[in-house]
């Protein structure tokens, strides 16, 4: 892997609140928008963008239920979430 895809799996990380999503997705995954919002303390929609940019790292997954809307690590995902609990 290049120094930039690195670059853009730690900028997928690279907030708050998306360490929190990415600790509460390890501990229960298929979390959806409403609940990890909840858990996190973060508005719907700004937790929306969240969401976003760890999947477009490639962090996690959606998965749709009908008007659900599911969440769940990737691979990678686990790895950079058992990465950033080392470092806590």
């Amino acid at each position: 892997m290049d120094s930039y895809a690195l670059q853009q799996i730690m900028k997928g990380a690279s907030n708050h609140y998306r360490i929190d999503v990415l600790h509460e997705l390890k501990t229960q995954p298929d979390l959806s928008v409403e609940e990890l919002a909840e858990r996190v303390n973060a508005g719907y929609k700004s937790l929306s963008v969240h969401l976003r940019r760890l999947k477009n790292a490639g962090l996690i997954t959606k998965k749709n239920y009908g008007r659900r809307v599911e969440h769940r690590l990737t691979d990678r995902g686990e790895c950079v979430a058992d990465f950033l609990r080392t470092l806590s």
